[in-house]
């Protein structure tokens, strides 16, 4: 298991993008989280295989239709998060 963190910026929020996130995320069978955050970007971590991580990412990098992405941070983090399903955290 790997532990994937994405930070996306951008007109991420007020379009959709969490449910998208979680949509691709169950589609996956990812384990984890999408929330908004205060600076007007959106968190998101991933728990599961590598190689399905690495899909899931490539799946969601653009969001939406209505979100325009215009940067995005990740990091794979050599720990496990423990999680039993994917939320969407208000």
């Amino acid at each position: 298991m790997a532990l994937l963190h994405i930070i996306f910026a951008g007109r991420v929020q007020g379009v959709g993008f969490r449910r998208f996130v979680k949509n691709k995320a169950d589609e996956f069978g990812v384990k984890g989280f999408v929330r908004n955050l205060a600076d007007g970007t959106v968190e998101v971590m991933a728990e599961g295989d590598e190689e399905v991580l690495k899909a899931f990412m490539e799946a969601i990098e653009e969001g939406p239709p209505l979100a325009s992405v215009n940067g995005l941070r990740y990091e794979f983090l050599d720990k496990e998060g423990g999680y039993n399903e994917f939320k969407i955290e208000y």
